[in-house]
């Protein structure tokens, strides 16, 4: 018969991903053991072996978790505003959701290598579906990128590059608010994109 739940075991579960996280961004996850997991959480190794059988798994939820949260905040905008506004509400909700997040998304761009295949794709598949939501909206918006196979990707994904690097600069309570990125982001997106010249046919798109 299993063992039953303890009642916080769920709030348990989540104190170790966060303290994982922290682990795994600052020290590398090839370089932290599950001894000091176990240390950074207060609890004995035995006890960290009862909710998790190893780092692998420990780095899959944490990551399983962090893109559901992402895909939670953007599936949740308002599909009936309009294209453009809803574009923006896409940007500030991905922002708002990487708030406190920045230990799991330092993670997902560096250590998601270190999975098996198995567990690699099923995460792979999660961040494809977070970007085809924001490519939706961008072919909305920019109708004429939404029909070129050759520019609807970059595009979108240069919009990705702006707004999963902001980490790297930005402060809470610095000169830019994540409003004011994510107007801002939005905007370089759009305009920037209005401004190339869309491929007439396959032979153009070859050459370039």
């Amino acid at each position: 018969m299993a063992r039953p739940r303890s009642a916080d075991h769920d709030i348990k579960r989540r104190a170790i991903l966060d303290q994982s996280a922290g682990l795994f961004a600052k020290n590398g996850y090839d370089r932290t053991s599950m001894a000091e997991v176990a240390s950074a959480c207060g609890v004995s190794k035995a006890l960290l072996y009862h909710y998790y059988v190893g780092k692998e798994t420990l780095l899959f939820d944490i990551l399983q978790d962090h893109l559901q949260a992402l895909l939670d905040s953007v599936n949740v905008v308002d599909a009936s505003l309009e294209p453009r506004a809803r574009l923006r509400s896409l940007v500030g909700a991905l922002l708002e959701a990487y708030r406190d997040a920045d230990h799991e998304h330092k993670i997902q761009i560096n250590e998601m290598s270190k999975l098996p295949d198995d567990r690699k794709k099923a995460l792979i598949a999660m961040e494809r579906e977070l970007v085809a939501v924001f490519a939706r909206s961008i072919a909305e918006v920019l109708p004429a990128i939404g029909r070129s196979k050759y520019l609807l990707k970059p595009v979108t994904m240069s919009l990705f590059g702006m707004l999963n690097w902001h980490y790297m600069w930005f402060r809470e309570g610095g000169a830019m608010t994540r409003e004011a990125y994510a107007d801002l982001a939005t905007t370089i997106l759009i305009e920037g994109a209005q401004a190339l010249a869309v491929p007439a046919t396959a032979k153009a798109r070859r050459r370039a």
